[in-house]
């Protein structure tokens, strides 16, 4: 509860006349010392009334990309029994405030209001909770109370279309690694039987040592396995405009143009921070998601070097798509060691006012200005 400057006004006046008043015998100056405390009593009795309203939002839609119209609809009832509710509501709408009218809301009647949900920029803009103020007559005292929850509107990034899709990398018994353009199936697993199985494939030998039928599971090991690499690192994107590294929001765009192809194509697809830190825990999960919720993070060589070094041990895919900013054109080495662990390694250059010189550490390198750019250039690399 707060009370405002004109409440601490009449309530300093109060305790001054009424001292005085009793002090000096001074009835009148007593009597206005105790018609101001009532009046500051009477504003703290009525703000501290608390209405009974619930909250229902809902986005339309809850993802969209950078650009496209998303709106959000609340709908506030009021579930209290004696009087209506004449109050002043504010719905918060990322760091913006929007306005929601609560006039003679009578008992058991509820208001909609439907308002344009910010999508200039991406990332998560956190919609929620009501704040509801309540004041009293003389305004005197504002009490300010949450009402709902919050809900996210995830803002993904533009999606440029990619025609190229990356062709698989299989290894032949003799060490050789060469393009594999259609699937061959490879021992996986054991599990158990379930109805629909076929028999050839029941792995007699083990059904009978275990009691109960077992098959095989197989995996197609020659389709693509695709790994990209976002590096959000604040030191490779350099460059701000409004506060905002455009360079970074190219990237994104190009990590999420990679993986919705990779997607439509059915082809399995891995999506990684340079800087895992700087991932929302409390994302939805999915790539786009991620992409909209991740933020640039501080870290130098180190990190890329320790991000490098995990996807070396770990061998992820055969095709490392890494998208960084013009501040890492001269760590790029640590991403060509990978060309032992991953036959196909192609790098992007977001933001870039120039070309990367020919061979850098002997990877494939598309510069692009933007995601548009880049889009174009992809479609244009002939060596995987």
């Amino acid at each position: 509860m707060g009370i405002t400057a004109r409440g601490l006004g009449l309530l300093v006046a109060a305790v001054v006349l009424l001292g005085v008043g009793f002090r000096y015998a001074y009835p009148e100056l007593t009597v206005l010392g105790a018609a101001a405390a009532v009046a500051v009593g009477y504003a703290l009795v009525t703000a501290a009334w608390r209405p009974r309203l619930t909250v229902e939002r809902s986005a339309e839609p809850d993802r969209v990309a950078r650009g496209e119209p998303a709106s959000m609809t609340v709908t506030v009832r009021n579930t209290g029994r004696l009087r209506a509710a004449n109050l002043v509501a504010q719905d918060r709408c990322g760091d913006a405030l929007v306005p929601v009218p609560l006039l003679r809301l009578r008992p058991g009647r509820d208001t909609t209001v439907r308002y344009e949900v910010p999508t200039r920029r991406r990332g998560v803009v956190p919609v929620g909770p009501l704040r509801v103020t309540r004041r009293d007559p003389l305004g005197l005292v504002a009490l300010a109370r949450p009402y709902g929850g919050t809900v996210p509107v995830w803002v993904h990034p533009r999606i440029h279309p990619l025609t190229a899709v990356p062709t698989g990398a299989g290894r032949s018994l003799d060490g050789r690694v060469d393009s594999v353009p259609h699937g061959s199936i490879t021992f996986d697993s054991l599990r158990e039987y379930v109805v629909g199985d076929e028999l050839r494939r029941v792995h007699w030998r083990t059904s009978a040592r275990v009691g109960e039928l077992m098959v095989r599971e197989n995996v197609d090991t020659s389709l693509p396995r695709i790994v990209v690499a976002l590096d959000n690192r604040a030191v490779a994107h350099p460059e701000r405009v409004d506060g905002v590294a455009e360079s970074f929001e190219s990237g994104c765009e190009a990590a999420a143009s990679v993986v919705a192809a990779t997607i439509r194509e059915d082809l399995p697809v891995t999506l990684l921070m340079v800087s895992p830190d700087a991932e929302d825990p409390t994302g939805g999960g999915g790539p786009l998601d991620r992409l909209a919720a991740v933020e640039l993070a501080d870290g130098g060589v180190d990190v890329l070097r320790t991000a490098m070094s995990r996807l070396r041990q770990e061998r992820l895919g055969d095709t490392l798509i890494f998208l960084t900013g013009p501040g890492a054109r001269g760590e790029l080495g640590h991403v060509g060691a990978l060309r032992g662990a991953y036959p196909s390694v192609v790098v992007g250059v977001l933001g870039a006012t120039d070309r990367t010189p020919p061979g850098a550490a002997g990877l494939v390198v598309v510069d692009a200005a933007d995601g548009a750019e880049f889009a174009a250039e992809w479609d244009g690399i002939r060596r995987w």
